[in-house]
């Protein structure tokens, strides 16, 4: 491992290609901006960076567009209704984050605004280490070190740090640590960000165009493209479950709205049995359920989960035991492994049998 780099060289040499580089985002203000004195909104910077875990920019974009013109602000975001920040988060996955997102508005409103150190956003419900640092530096340009997967890959390359991750994890940040600059340090975040993500990409590094190309002892001893190291992952747990999908005689679908804690928390779906390797069936409604052939697969970040599909059309006079029948209930509403059952139930006879007499 190396670790004689010069940082001030290694900052300067980045910012100065981040300042012709850098991506284009719709959270950003571009380094043109920025040495104009404009300064980011930490709203913006906040959601987008919560947005971002777990997730791609190429799959942020939209959503962002679409909170951000529903809820300009953070005043606006405290205000919504639950049930809508989570219909406009369905699809994007990991659903504590949506709920997260409410309490940590809310909390931001009652103080009337975000902090602008590290501890208070620290403090805030569901700003964790790694967002805490991303802000301050990137809205409030404090020396903060940002370290996310892009970051680990830069750095485990341009100190050759073979130990496999997550057990380099911190010495990764420790070497991230002495590189961080105190002028521009928001910048020189976005920047390390737009080089894992452009450049010193997880496959085939284009070393060549590499800004950091002479400081990098990877690239150097021809080891760029197998850093950073991973120890093997371990087998995802297979679970199962029954989905059942049911419409009332007036097309109004039987939908519950799942704990508010736990996976899916809080968000609407079909009523079902537990996920586990031998889940019991649990019916909602008493019915003539229909099995249908196949299965719904999905995978969550610990487990793999299939879902056995039933059906039913239901009088009006049907008392379910749990859900609500909701009439003009939007499937696009449903998180993604719920709105995949919906489709598989669309494959079958739900639609096409005559309403129960």
């Amino acid at each position: 491992m190396r670790d004689e780099i010069d940082p001030n060289q290694v900052s300067g040499a980045l910012l100065r290609w981040y300042d012709s580089a850098a991506r284009v985002l719709p959270w950003r203000i571009g380094p043109a901006e920025g040495a104009a004195g404009i300064r980011p909104d930490p709203y913006r910077v906040w959601l987008s960076e919560v947005m971002l875990q777990q997730t791609t920019v190429a799959a942020v974009r939209d959503y962002f567009h679409r909170f951000t013109a529903r809820w300009p602000d953070v005043q606006a975001l405290a205000a919504a209704e639950d049930a809508a920040v989570m219909a406009e988060w369905a699809g994007l996955g990991y659903y504590a984050r949506a709920r997260n997102l409410l309490a940590c508005a809310r909390a931001v409103a009652a103080q009337g605004g975000f902090p602008t150190d590290r501890e208070g956003l620290r403090a805030l419900p569901g700003v964790g280490a790694y967002t805490s640092a991303a802000i301050a530096a990137i809205a409030y340009d404090q020396p903060e070190t940002v370290v996310d997967g892009n970051v680990e890959r830069v750095v485990s390359r341009l100190f050759a740090v073979t130990e496999p991750l997550p057990k380099s994890k911190p010495a990764l940040t420790r070497l991230a640590e002495t590189l961080t600059p105190t002028q521009r340090p928001g910048d020189f975040a976005q920047a390390m960000m737009d080089l894992g993500a452009t450049i010193c990409t997880p496959r085939n590094p284009r070393c060549a165009e590499c800004p950091l190309a002479g400081f990098c002892a990877a690239q150097a001893q021809g080891i760029a493209a197998s850093l950073p190291a991973k120890a093997p992952k371990a087998a995802k747990p297979q679970r199962r479950g029954f989905a059942y999908v049911a419409l009332r005689e007036d097309g109004a679908p039987l939908v519950e709205t799942r704990p508010a804690r736990g996976l899916l928390g809080g968000m609407p779906g079909w009523p079902g049995s537990d996920w586990s390797e031998a889940p019991v069936p649990a019916p909602p409604v008493p019915a003539d359920w229909s099995t249908l052939p196949g299965t719904v697969r999905h995978t969550f970040t610990h487990f793999h989960l299939e879902l056995t599909v039933l059906t039913a059309r239901l009088p009006a006079t049907a008392q379910p035991l749990r859900g609500a029948f909701q009439p003009g209930f939007d499937p696009a509403s449903l998180p993604t492994v719920m709105r995949k059952v919906w489709e598989h139930a669309a494959t079958g006879d739900l639609f096409a049998d005559p309403p129960p007499r």
